[in-house]
């Protein structure tokens, strides 16, 4: 009989074909995807074309281009060029033009490409966030992700894993976003150094599949190899008509070993902030309201969802930007864009002059679409917030949930919803 295993140890001897897996064993797997994006993609397709042998499968590689498209200069119009072609001869059926393409991490789950009990590997970090619905997806290198291409394996080391059990009722205006920000801020960036994040408990459970994606995405940014959730009735409702395949749920064993349980009380996540220039540098909003800003960001891979549409569009309703501030609203693919058209949220985004962007990773890696000048600075709904990464070096940039960034773009500086109703 096999020992009792955690969801990721699970999934990953289920594709090494083995019946149980151990902390710190290596091992090699079978892959149920490759992922890899305009910047990535092309080291990638250099090492499968020395490798010589073509791709594995054509539907199981998935070629986004998202951070510099469309095209901001001669060179990133290159890098798609690239991967375009490469995409074209391969045959590869998951690659997304412009025009189709959303933010890599929003678009896999919301085209039901990705799937609980998968195996995927992205050239991107945050490649972790299918965890929330109950994949082991994590990121590797573009030499990783090429080898992977070509023969549909990878090698991993089989990670400790990390319960994070959440209890009880959130206060208001807390959202999925303050929760990871304050366990972030808990057990620090290296807090689960190559680890499983396994989330946990009735707080959780009650999360929309949304909410999960935005935990899961910012697991990488403790430190983690992966953040996992069970599939359980809300996520089954989600799925439901979405896969393009049959999936299959794994569940940890009530019996199997963590490496440490973190439990919290929701009562203690109130609305989050993170100061530069840690993720982990987190603070009450309420403590951080004479941060004056230049910039907010609503959107990414981390909360670039119709939710976040939805929460920043109900703090800006009959509201405008402060005249010192620019506000930018990103929806993470052209789903949750139409959507948005179709709800009425664009006309709330334009009356509250707000520019609104075709989907793109754009401002959150500095690439462009809303790049800091010196000393500005900017709250944002994105995963980091290094010196320099939205800009110039001596710029800031503040991590908040959708509905936090709207407030503040209104109030000019970081600020509650509630902070609007007594202005």
């Amino acid at each position: 009989m096999a020992r009792p295993m955690t969801m990721a140890e699970k999934i990953l001897a289920d594709h090494a074909g083995l019946d149980e897996v151990v902390p710190g064993q290596l091992i090699e797997c079978d892959l149920d995807g490759v992922l890899a994006n305009d910047i990535t993609a092309p080291i990638a397709i250099k090492t499968v074309r020395e490798i010589g042998a073509g791709v594995f499968d054509p539907t199981k590689i998935f070629l986004v281009p998202d951070h510099y498209s469309p095209n901001k200069d001669i060179k990133s119009a290159e890098q798609t060029k690239v991967t375009r072609d490469f995409a074209h001869e391969m045959g590869i059926t998951h690659y997304f033009e412009q025009g189709c393409m959303g933010i890599e991490h929003a678009l896999l789950p919301e085209k039901g490409i990705v799937g609980p009990g998968d195996l995927i590997i992205g050239a991107d970090s945050h490649t972790c966030t299918y965890g929330g619905i109950g994949a082991f997806s994590t990121g590797v290198g573009s030499t990783d992700a090429g080898v992977g291409m070509a023969t549909g394996r990878a090698w991993f080391k089989v990670p400790e894993t990390i319960r994070i059990q959440v209890d009880g009722e959130l206060p208001a205006g807390a959202s999925a976003k303050d929760i990871i920000l304050y366990v972030i801020g808990k057990i620090g960036v290296d807090g689960a150094l190559y680890c499983a994040m396994e989330f946990t408990g009735s707080t959780i459970r009650n999360l929309s599949v949304e909410g999960r994606l935005t935990i899961a995405n910012m697991a990488i940014e403790a430190g983690g190899k992966a953040g996992l959730f069970e599939v359980d009735d809300i996520a089954r409702a989600w799925l439901d008509g979405r896969c393009e395949r049959p999936y299959k749920e794994y569940h940890a064993d009530g019996d199997c070993t963590y490496k440490q349980v973190v439990k919290i009380d929701a009562a203690d996540v109130v609305p989050q902030v993170s100061w530069p220039h840690l993720p982990s540098n987190t603070h009450p909003v309420a403590e951080s309201r004479d941060i004056k800003i230049d910039q907010a960001v609503i959107g990414s891979c981390t909360n670039g969802r119709i939710e976040d549409m939805r929460a920043a569009a109900d703090v800006l309703r009959g509201r405008t930007v402060d005249p010192n501030v620019r506000c930018i609203v990103i929806p993470a693919t052209q789903g949750v864009w139409l959507q948005c058209v179709h709800e009425g949220l664009m006309d709330v985004f334009i009356d509250a002059h707000c520019v609104v962007s075709t989907p793109t990773c754009g401002p959150c890696l500095g690439g462009y679409m809303g790049i800091l000048a010196a000393g500005e600075r900017c709250v944002s709904s994105t995963n980091r917030n290094f010196v320099g990464r939205m800009g110039d070096p001596t710029s800031e940039v503040y991590l908040a949930s959708p509905a936090v960034c709207a407030a503040s773009a209104v109030a000019g500086h970081i600020a509650l919803p509630s902070d609007l109703d007594q202005a």
